[in-house]
C-alpha cells in the first residue's frame, strides 16, 4: 500500500507520454513541441536500461560494418594489383599505408569503446598479415628480412599510437598477430633467422613496456612464440645437413646468437624487476628464464661442440656466483622469501652443473667437497636451513662422483677392494669435516638433528669400510682368509661401531649417532641371515651371534646413559 502513490504517478506519466506520441503521429505539423513533464527518477532509469542494449547493439553493428568496409577496400587493392599494370610493390605500399590508417583509427577511438578499438586493430592486422604473406611467398616480391622488418615496424607503429592512451587492445592485437605471422613465416619461407630476430625485437619491446606496467598480459604469449622460434632453429639446424637442404645456410655465430640473446633478455628483465624494482619473482619469470637458459646452452652444445662443455661450465659457475650474491646482498633481508629460495636453488643447481661438466673426477670431488664444507659452515654461523640443505646436496654429489658408496658397499657386503681411491678418501674426509662443522651452537643445540644424519652416515660407513679392509689385510698377513673369516670380521666391526656410536651419541647428545647405531643393529641382523649363516663355520657363526647378542643388549643401555647423566 505504501508504494501505491508512486505506482500511480508512473502509470500517469506513461499515459501522458503515450498520448503525446499518438498526437504527434496523427498531426505532425500541428502538434506543438511537448512541454517537459516531470518523470520520476525510477521511470527515467528504467527507460535508459531498456534503451541501452539497443544502443550497444547498434554501435557494435556500426563498427562491424565499418570494419567490413575496410576489408572490402583491402580486397579492392588486391584486385588492382592483379588486374592493372601498376607495379605491385606500389600497390603493396598503398595497402600497407591503408593498414596503418586503420591502426590509427583504432587508436583514435574513445577510451571507453574498447570493442571498437579491438575490431579496428583486428581489421588492420587482417589487411597487413595476408598481404605480407602473399608478397613474400606467392609473388616473391619481398625477401624474408624485409617482411620481418615490416612486421616489427607494424608492432612499433601500434605501440606508438597506443602508448599515450594506454590502449591495450591495439598493442595486444598488433603483437599477437605479428608474432604468430613471424613464427609461421619462419617455417614457410625456410629462412628462420630474420623472423626470429623480429620475434626477439618484439620481446624486447614488450619487456620495455612492462617496465611501465603495460603489456603485462602479452609477455607469456610473446615469450612462448620466441621460445618456439629459437627451439625450432636449434632443432632444425642441429640435425644432419641433408635434412635441411631447403633452409638458408647459417654460420655458427648466427645460430648461437638467438638463444644467447633470448637468455640475456630474460635474465636482464628478471634482474631489473627483482633487484631494481624489488618485486617478487613470478612463476612466469622463473619458468621463462629457465627455458631461455636451456635453449642457450643447447645452442652452445650443438653448434660449438668442441668448446661447449668448457663454455657452459664457466657460464654456470658465473651465474651461480651471481645468484648467491643476489641472495645474500639483496634477498636475505626481504620479508617475502620467494626470491631468496628461487635464487638460492638456482645458485646450487648451477654450481652442481658446473662441477659435473668437469671431466676430472678428482676436481669434481674437490670442488663439491669444499662447497659442502663452506655451505655447512655458513649455515651454522648464519642459522640458514637453505644453506645447510645445499651443503648436504653438495656432499652427496661429492660422495657419488668419488665412488665412495661403491667402495663402502664392496668393503661391507661384496668383494673387499684393494685400497680406497683418493677420491673416496677425500669424500670421506669431507663428510667428517662437514659433520663436525655443522654441529649447532649452544643456542641451536635443541634444533632438528635430521640434517646432521647424512654426513654422519657417510663418515661412519667410510670408517667401517676402512676398518674392515684394515683388519682383513692384517688377517691376510697370518692366514689366507676365507669367506667365513670375512663375514665374522664384518660382524665384529659392525657391532663395535654400534656400541661406539651409541656411547658417543649418548655422551655428547648426538641423536643422529644413536639412530645410526640402531640402523647398524638392523643391518647386522640381516647380515647374519644372508651371510654368516650361509657361509660361516659353526664356531664363527656362534661367535657372530654372541657378539650380536651382546651388542643388542648393550646399545639401548648405552643410549639411555646420556639421559641419566
Amino acid at each position: 500500500m505504501d508504494d501505491l502513490p508512486d505506482t500511480l504517478d508512473r502509470l500517469t506519466a506513461r499515459l501522458d507520454a503515450l498520448e503525446q506520441r499518438v498526437c504527434a503521429l496523427e498531426h505532425p505539423a500541428e502538434t506543438p513541441a511537448p512541454a517537459p513533464s516531470y518523470q520520476p527518477a525510477s521511470l527515467q532509469a528504467e527507460q535508459i536500461a531498456e534503451e541501452a542494449p539497443f544502443a550497444q547493439a547498434a554501435g557494435v553493428f556500426s563498427v562491424l560494418g565499418k570494419a567490413m568496409l575496410g576489408i572490402a577496400g583491402a580486397y579492392l587493392l588486391r584486385a588492382v594489383a592483379e588486374m592493372s599494370s601498376l607495379p605491385r610493390l606500389a600497390v603493396a605500399a598503398v595497402a600497407i599505408v591503408y593498414a596503418i590508417v586503420w591502426l590509427v583509427l583504432a587508436a583514435r577511438v574513445k577510451a571507453r569503446q574498447w570493442l571498437a578499438s579491438t575490431i579496428y586493430a583486428c581489421t588492420s592486422a587482417l589487411i597487413l598479415i595476408p598481404l605480407l604473406w602473399e608478397l613474400t611467398l606467392r609473388f616473391k616480391l619481398l625477401p624474408a628480412p624485409i617482411t620481418a622488418g615490416l612486421l616489427f615496424a607494424f608492432v612499433v607503429a601500434a605501440s606508438a599510437v597506443a602508448w599515450k592512451n594506454d590502449l591495450a587492445p591495439v598493442f595486444g592485437v598488433a603483437n599477437v598477430s605479428a608474432a604468430l605471422a613471424a613464427l609461421a613465416l619462419s617455417i614457410a619461407t625456410h629462412d628462420m633467422l630474420p623472423f626470429i630476430a623480429a620475434l626477439l625485437a618484439m620481446l624486447v619491446l614488450c619487456e620495455a613496456a612492462t617496465c611501465c606496467n603495460r603489456g603485462l598480459a602479452l609477455r607469456p604469449l610473446l615469450a612462448l612464440a620466441t621460445d618456439l622460434g629459437v627451439w625450432g632453429l636449434v632443432f632444425i639446424y642441429s640435425g644432419p645437413a641433408n635434412a635441411r637442404v631447403d633452409y638458408q645456410p647459417a654460420g655458427t655465430a648466427e645460430l648461437l646468437a638467438p638463444g644467447c640473446i633470448l637468455f640475456l633478455v630474460s635474465a636482464s628483465s628478471l634482474a631489473f624487476n627483482t633487484l631494481g624494482r624489488k618485486r617478487t619473482i613470478t612463476i612466469f619469470e622463473a619458468v621463462q628464464t629457465l627455458i631461455a637458459f636451456l635453449l642457450a646452452i643447447s645452442s652452445i652444445f650443438y653448434f660449438r661442440p668442441q668448446t661447449g662443455r668448457i663454455v657452459v661450465s664457466g657460464l654456470c659457475l658465473v651465474l651461480s656466483a651471481a645468484s648467491y650474491a643476489g641472495v645474500f646482498a639483496f634477498f636475505d633481508r626481504q620479508e617475502n622469501r620467494r626470491n631468496y629460495h628461487v635464487f638460492a636453488t638456482w645458485g646450487a643447481t648451477l654450481f652442481l652443473a658446473a662441477c659435473l661438466l668437469c671431466k676430472a673426477p678428482l676436481w669434481q670431488t674437490v670442488c663439491l667437497g669444499e662447497a659442502a664444507i663452506a655451505a655447512i659452515l655458513a649455515a651454522a654461523m648464519l642459522d640458514r636451513v637453505t644453506l645447510r640443505t645445499h651443503g648436504l646436496v653438495f656432499l652427496a654429489a661429492a660422495a657419488l662422483v668419488s665412488g665412495l658408496p661403491a667402495y663402502t658397499f664392496n668393503a661391507l657386503a661384496g668383494v673387499v677392494p684393494p685400497a680406497p681411491s683418493w677420491n673416496a678418501s677425500l669424500a670421506a674426509l669431507c663428510a667428517v669435516v662437514c659433520y663436525v662443522a655443522g654441529q649447532p651452537t649452544e643456542k641451536q643445540h635443541h634444533g632438528p638433528r635430521l640434517p646432521h644424519l647424512l654426513p654422519a652416515a657417510l663418515a661412519v660407513c667410510a670408517l667401517a669400510a676402512l676398518f674392515v679392509q684394515g683388519v682383513f689385510w692384517l688377517t691376510a698377513l697370518r692366514i689366507a682368509p676365507d669367506v667365513f673369516h670375512l663375514a665374522f670380521i664384518r660382524t665384529l666391526i659392525a657391532c663395535a661401531l654400534a656400541l661406539g656410536l651409541a656411547f658417543c651419541g649418548s655422551r655428547w647428545q648426538r641423536t643422529e649417532l644413536i639412530w645410526i647405531a640402531y640402523a647398524t643393529l638392523a643391518l647386522v641382523a640381516v647380515k647374519l641371515v644372508f651371510e654368516d649363516l650361509r657361509h660361516g663355520h659353526m664356531e664363527f657363526i656362534a661367535a657372530s651371534i654372541f657378539f650380536f647378542a651382546v651388542t643388542l643388549i648393550a646399545v639401548p643401555r648405552l643410549a639411555r646413559l646420556g639421559q641419566r647423566t
